[in-house]
């Protein structure tokens, strides 16, 4: 049986959304990981993070009594792509941020994770083995 598709066309990410339970903290942690805050609305509890030069980021979010909570395993996860993600585990450890693991290979190159606070999993993946995909 086949299922016909909606009619929609898919035109790439907007924002990804990370609910967290205090901004202040939530900012500074991901400053401290290379995060640079593109704004920041106090009042209506949110800050959008620059991920490289594209206009979507990431959005964080403040929830009410949202403590911090470890990483769900499996879970979510956002990868975003640095140029080497061996150099950025240890800026990371550099900066007082812990890694989920140590750089894990994949069939394009490595990739490195981290948790915020309250358990948003972010991975910086690069390409050194297939450069040919990477962003330019």
């Amino acid at each position: 049986m086949s299922l016909e598709r909606p009619a929609l066309e898919l035109l790439g990410f907007d924002n990804v959304l990370f609910p967290v339970g205090d901004l202040d903290e939530a900012v500074s942690f991901y400053e401290r990981a290379g995060f640079p805050v593109k704004f920041r609305l106090d009042e209506a509890g949110i800050a959008l993070l620059e991920a490289g030069k594209e206009t979507p980021g990431v959005l964080l979010r403040v929830e009410e009594d949202f403590g911090h909570r470890p990483p769900p395993w499996p879970g979510p996860r956002v990868w975003l792509e640095v140029r080497d993600a061996k150099k950025a585990a240890r800026a990371l450890l550099g900066a007082g941020i812990e890694l989920l693991d140590p750089p894990f290979s994949t069939s394009t190159g490595y990739v490195v994770e981290i948790a915020d606070p309250w358990g948003n999993v972010v991975g910086l993946t690069d390409y050194v083995k297939r450069p040919e995909l990477a962003r330019s």
